[in-house]
């Protein structure tokens, strides 16, 4: 008996707890039903907007200190909000946020955040995009923000702290002065400055006055109503131009007679110009043997032609040439080295390099710079010119420019200037390669158009 009322009892308990889950159901199923209710869902349409020219990003700021700018601003009014641009560096913005204080007058503290400094300085390592909701409309408007637009705005108390707001708009406002700045310039360069600068600056100065003086134009006028101006000198002149070539007669009529040749290559000079001749007249043809003595590939290509001359006379006449040419390379292989200063050879020394001292000298004074002892931009033209005239006379003037060009350590293109201002006439010969030939009488081409600087 007692067992089975104990079992009636368990019985009784589970269908109790039973209903206690059961309506605990219910009251948790009302309670989200109500809650669907009282969320009303909306569709909205998604639309990106992309930063362009004429549509800038927003500007984000925000405030760590825990200020509710909205909150406020029901009860005491809209704060004030002002952005500013650097007038110097256009990238550098600063936005404030001034509150008001519940009669309606600003607050003592603003709030004010920088794109150059603090956070928006550091590293962009995420992208950031701020999304604006429209109910009435059910638009959704997402719009990137870069880093540097996103402003953590610090408080700052009016006239106490370095960033107070008059002080600040006066020098955010202030416009730099060209002239002041100017003056500032050359106050520092008088005192601070090298020489050079500052003769420069006095200069500036003396035609500044010059300029902004009013009778200066009249006084002009008056010293040159007294100059004569003499014509024919100007025409005369205007003929007579100094170019940066070898000795020469324009009016030559055969190539031979164009360039002079005794001009160019002195008379003492001839009697040391005989080894090319001596190691043709050893029978040593190879190329390596004329290349292990240090010559060009000009002449190594060149020597069975020397060799087939029959005429000893011209034969001897061109092969000194060709030992001048090797001189004139081993000089601009020399001058051309960095930091190279050129001087005149000295003492017991008979040579440099294998050039005679006697021509070693002469190529200083005629190609190296009178004070820095340098191969300038002008000397090194004038003495690929000397080069180039030479090769012409060993190739009977009709030559082809590669072997030349590669012991000049240059390129076909870059010599057609160098051969223009000779006078040569370029057309296509055999295998397609470049044939540069002398037209007698010289024509020039017309120096009024300066060749641009080389760099």
């Amino acid at each position: 008996m007692v067992e089975d009322q104990i079992k009636e009892e368990e019985e009784e308990g589970e269908e109790h707890q039973g209903e206690e889950e059961e309506s605990s159901r219910r009251r948790r199923k009302k309670k989200r039903e109500k809650k669907r209710k009282k969320e009303k869902q909306l569709q909205v349409r998604v639309e990106a907007v992309p930063e362009s020219a004429d549509r800038a990003a927003p500007l984000v700021g925000y405030f760590p200190t825990g200020f509710d700018p909205q909150r406020r601003g029901k009860e005491v009014g809209e704060p004030k909000v002002r952005v500013f641009r650097n007038l110097k560096w256009p990238g550098r913005l600063e936005l404030a946020v001034r509150p008001s204080r519940a009669d309606g007058s600003a607050a003592n503290v603003e709030f004010v955040g920088s794109s150059y400094a603090g956070e928006a300085a550091q590293p962009q390592v995420c992208t950031y995009a701020l999304g604006v909701l429209d109910k009435e409309k059910q638009t959704l408007r997402v719009m990137p923000i870069a880093a540097n637009k996103i402003f953590r705005l610090e408080p700052r108390v009016i006239g106490k702290a370095s960033g107070s707001s008059e002080p600040v708009e006066e020098a955010r406002n202030e416009e730099l002065n060209t002239e002041a700045l100017g003056e500032k310039m050359r106050q520092l360069t008088n005192l601070y400055g090298a020489k050079r600068d500052k003769d420069i600056v006095q200069k500036l100065t003396t035609l500044k006055k010059q300029q902004d003086d009013p009778n200066i134009k009249e006084r002009l006028e008056n010293q040159m109503k007294d100059v004569q101006i003499n014509k024919e000198t100007l025409e005369k002149d205007k003929g007579e131009t100094i170019r940066n070539i070898p000795p020469h007669d324009p009016a030559a009529t055969t190539p031979e007679k164009a360039y002079l040749i005794d001009k160019i290559i002195n008379k003492k000079e001839w009697d040391q110009l005989l080894d090319v001749l001596e190691y043709m007249q050893s029978e040593e043809t190879t190329t390596e043997f004329w290349q292990g003595n240090g010559y060009p590939s000009f002449i190594c290509n060149r020597i069975q032609k020397l060799e087939q001359i029959q005429d000893e006379e011209e034969k001897k006449r061109l092969a000194c040439i060709s030992s001048y040419i090797t001189h004139l390379l081993k000089f601009f292989e020399i001058a051309s080295q960095p930091r190279k200063s050129l001087s005149t050879v000295h003492g017991g020394s008979s040579s440099y390099d294998g050039i005679p001292r006697f021509t070693y000298n002469k190529f200083v004074k005629l190609f190296a710079d009178p004070e820095s002892y340098a191969l300038t931009n002008e000397r090194k033209d004038l003495l690929i010119s000397y080069i180039l005239v030479l090769t012409l006379f060993v190739d009977s003037f009709e030559t082809e420019p590669l072997d030349i060009a590669r012991d000049l350590k240059m390129t076909t293109l870059s010599l057609r200037p160098h051969y223009e201002l000779l006078g040569c006439k370029f057309s296509q010969g055999s295998k397609l390669q470049t044939l540069i030939t002398l037209p007698v009488p010289l024509k020039f081409p017309d120096m009024s158009k300066k060749r641009k600087r080389r760099r």
